[in-house]
């Protein structure tokens, strides 16, 4: 694994325009990022895809242990919310997508950082921007890219209603172009893909409505349950309608759950020590809040803490792994699962170790197997 400096392409912007790519620069700063490239070998990305895999099973085993034995406290979760929750996952609802993020520098074995279980961003610039970049730009290269394949495939299998409404709130360029890219690969499946804002949805005393009085049968909200449940309408969740992602999402999702990979997989090579208080991990620590966000309100291992409005929650005491540095940058790896499968690879860089919102996306590439890479 290494980071090759490019030049970006003179027409990137128009590119990014034409793809539908409306937040390619963010308050005036770009946020795709063509100047550089990360590039790996066949046999790293293999490691990417088991890890994930690997993580995967011990994160489902997780939520299993989780519901059956109601340890709802050590997520952070109230009696409402683990309901939901719990019920969800009785029901065999399933995923459609999830990103994790790791670090590594393809040496030794990756770690998790979180599970972005239930509405990561950042996955139609993993899975159709960086691809048309590679198609551009390194042709005979391969990407660890079949996000959108596997999008294409998940729709038929989640056994859903002909109509899924498709929802965000307003005022985000990348959550609506988040919304927008999940909308087109439902419609390409063959199902009907209306758009609602959140503040759209109505109540008519039997069910969730749009704004046309039809039944929201099955919604998609990129949209965090923790703030769903706090809504004047939460009470009423989940209404008669089959949300995506389903409610179980929220254990993987709170940052709590990292305390509980660890106590029941103690020392695994992927996970890090993590516990529900300070000073347990044997070394430095960081502390993260169990419901935030883009790294906001983190309390690092020199005392100080981010920025941000969840520094009044509970947090998860995380072993500090500082990302590695690739000539004065710090990436963090997203892989992508898609139906519970590792699919692709998105890489978020930043110019400190910590991974905020004006964090930029930059693409990746790798050596097919049995070729010689001359970069």
């Amino acid at each position: 694994m290494w980071r090759i400096p490019q030049e970006p392409r003179p027409d990137r912007r128009e590119r990014a325009r034409a793809l539908g790519f409306s937040f390619a620069e963010i308050a005036g700063e770009p946020y795709w990022d063509e100047s550089a490239a990360y590039h790996f070998t066949a046999a790293e990305v293999d490691v990417l895809d088991d890890v994930t895999a690997e993580l995967e099973s011990l994160c489902r085993a997780a939520v299993d242990h989780a519901v059956r034995w109601n340890r709802r406290e050590v997520l952070g979760l109230g009696e409402a919310a683990w309901a939901l929750a719990a019920a969800s996952w009785r029901k065999g609802e399933p995923s459609l997508y999830g990103r994790m993020d790791l670090r590594w520098d393809g040496s030794g074995p990756p770690l998790l950082l979180e599970y972005n279980a239930d509405t990561p961003t950042a996955l139609f610039e993993a899975a159709v921007v960086q691809w048309e970049w590679l198609r551009c730009t390194w042709p005979e290269m391969d990407q660890f890219n079949a996000i959108h394949e596997a999008l294409l495939a998940a729709w038929p299998a989640m056994r859903l209603p002909g109509r899924v409404h498709f929802c965000c709130a307003r005022d985000s360029d990348e959550d609506r172009g988040t919304v927008d890219y999940l909308r087109d690969t439902a419609a390409q499946a063959g199902l009907e893909v209306p758009f609602l804002f959140m503040d759209e949805i109505g109540w008519n005393g039997r069910g969730f409505r749009d704004l046309g009085e039809r039944p929201v049968e099955a919604g998609f909200k990129l949209y965090p349950w923790d703030w769903l449940i706090r809504e004047e309408f939460g009470g009423l969740l989940p209404g008669g309608t089959r949300w995506i992602e389903p409610a179980w999402r929220m254990i993987p999702a709170s940052k709590g759950f990292l305390a509980l990979l660890w106590e029941m997989f103690p020392g695994h090579p992927n996970l890090l020590p993590a516990f529900l208080g300070p000073g347990r991990s044997g070394g430095r620590e960081i502390g993260k809040p169990f419901w935030g966000r883009e790294g906001a309100n983190l309390r690092l291992p020199d005392g100080t803490e981010t920025p941000g409005p969840y520094g009044e929650q509970p947090r998860v005491w995380q072993g500090w792994a500082e990302l590695p540095e690739f000539g004065g940058r710090f990436p963090v790896l997203g892989s992508w699962l898609v139906a519970g499968r590792p699919c692709g690879l998105g890489i978020r860089e930043d110019d400190t170790p910590l991974t905020r919102d004006s964090s930029r996306f930059v693409p990746h590439a790798f050596t097919p197997a049995g070729e010689i890479s001359a970069a």
